[in-house]
């Protein structure tokens, strides 16, 4: 019997804004990126496992941190 199940995480970004990073100091844009992990089964449709988590990522040293949403 074959089945096809699983868990799967993937980083959207949701918008850009211009910001002071916490670590270099650089006033540069940075991504906000939406993470969501979903349970797919076979033939059904993948649902959240977990609640979405929101970053912001320096595009200058590359440090990430969250955001309260």
């Amino acid at each position: 019997m074959f089945s096809h199940f699983g868990a799967h995480t993937s980083d959207d970004v949701v918008t850009r804004r211009p910001a002071v990073c916490d670590v270099c100091g650089v006033y540069a844009a940075q991504p906000v990126v939406k993470r969501s992990t979903t349970f797919t089964a076979f033939f059904v449709r993948p649902f959240p496992v977990k609640r979405s988590t929101y970053y912001a990522e320096c595009e200058n040293c590359g440090h990430a941190r969250r955001i309260d949403h």
